[in-house]
């Protein structure tokens, strides 16, 4: 058995040790996004320190706890709080709990995220439904052996994002009257945010929004055949020409005030898998 699968066997145990709740969605929810959890059943909750290989959270906003429990009668495994490779972890540990959500049972997994808005269509509030990526990380969660237990050496990734959990997501934000766009999610290095020139350049590129995560977790959900569901709050507007200094207490008021918007959309379409 390779140390990877032993360590992630391990954690799944764990998990286990404090529920035998066998999650049918995994949930990620990022930086300011946590009060999807107030609406969960929760049948354990579990400080990432207790689980072996889970790194512990160093962004404030991240609580730090998998919760196991059911969201609109659908068992789902959450997380509340991600790593980033700006907080100085490797790749495979920031995905290292991706890994265990899929060994714990979920087949679909919800990252959420907050971002820059590229697109000058879009307004600071709304949400974007993410449709594809660009990895600028400079780095992959699969670099290294691979463990065949866990998923094949060259994973494709023609569709990274689920198509028909798309359109579920978007009939379902249309009946509620919430606005969805749909567009391409870049994730950088960070912590920095970018300058003018660099935002010319992503834009350029095809990319709607801008942000710090999610994409190596996409990468290792399909690495072990997880469909993916992807969903952004635009909490800055990110436009080169009409650029303001970034303002952290401002990013999070706009994630907390379209929060509500993301965990309905959330619940309705967990609750129909």
């Amino acid at each position: 058995m390779s140390d990877l699968l032993a360590r992630v066997d391990a954690s799944t145990s764990a998990v286990r040790s404090h529920s035998d709740l066998e999650p049918r969605v995994g949930i990620v929810l990022g930086t300011g996004l946590g009060a999807l959890a107030d609406m969960i059943d929760v049948d354990a909750a579990i400080p990432y320190g207790e689980l072996p290989g889970f790194p512990v959270p160093t962004v404030e906003t991240h609580s730090g706890r998998l919760l196991l429990g059911a969201l609109d009668g659908t068992p789902v495994a959450v997380m509340q709080g991600r790593f980033h490779r700006y907080e100085g972890y490797s790749l495979q540990e920031v995905t290292f709990p991706i890994r265990v959500l899929a060994r714990l049972g979920a087949k679909t997994l919800v990252v959420s995220n907050i971002s820059g808005g590229m697109n000058p269509l879009w307004k600071v509030g709304e949400l974007v439904l993410i449709d594809d990526h660009i990895n600028l990380l400079g780095d992959s969660p699969l670099i290294g052996p691979n463990v065949d237990e866990l998923g094949p050496r060259f994973p494709d990734m023609s569709e990274p994002y689920d198509v028909a959990l798309q359109e579920r997501a978007m009939e379902a934000a249309l009946d509620m009257g919430i606005r969805l766009n749909r567009g391409v999610y870049v994730a950088v290095p960070g912590p920095a945010l970018e300058t003018r020139a660099e935002y010319r350049m992503l834009r350029a590129m095809g990319a709607d929004v801008v942000g710090m995560s999610t994409v190596p977790e996409v990468i290792v959900a399909r690495h072990m055949s997880m469909r993916v569901l992807g969903l952004s709050i635009i909490t800055d507007a990110c436009l080169p020409d009409a650029l303001e200094p970034a303002d952290v207490s401002r990013i999070i008021e706009a994630a907390t005030s379209a929060e509500p918007h993301l965990t309905r959309l959330i619940e309705r379409v967990v609750g129909q898998l």
